[in-house]
């Protein structure tokens, strides 16, 4: 069996959430591809109100052969989302979660 394309299929995920906050957020989106240090994240600005709101609502890391996913403020979630790319849940890791929590879980401790 062919391994999967990590860096493509993640790439993938950040883009499509990409379009959709820039066609429906009132806030400027930055998506940052970094494939030469594996980290993928979708971050949003602006200012409201003399206050500034900056927030990173995806961030994603490949690593070891597994993909961290160290924030994922999204509806649906990044980890269901990759599931039904068919990467498994041994090759996905709950960075947000603390790595006692992450052991009573089906995917990866790390």
């Amino acid at each position: 069996m062919e391994r999967l394309n990590y860096l493509e299929i993640v790439m993938q995920i950040v883009k499509e959430h990409y379009q959709y906050h820039t066609q429906y957020s009132q806030y400027e989106t930055q998506l940052i591809l970094d494939s030469e240090r594996n980290h993928y994240l979708l971050i949003s600005l602006r200012w409201q109100n003399q206050k500034r709101n900056y927030g990173c609502s995806i961030h994603v890391d490949i690593k070891d052969g597994k993909i961290w996913i160290q924030q994922d403020f999204t509806e649906q979630g990044i980890a269901q989302q990759l599931l039904d790319l068919g990467v498994p849940k041994s090759d996905i890791v709950l960075t947000f979660r603390s790595p006692f929590v992450r052991q009573f879980s089906d995917f990866s401790v790390s």
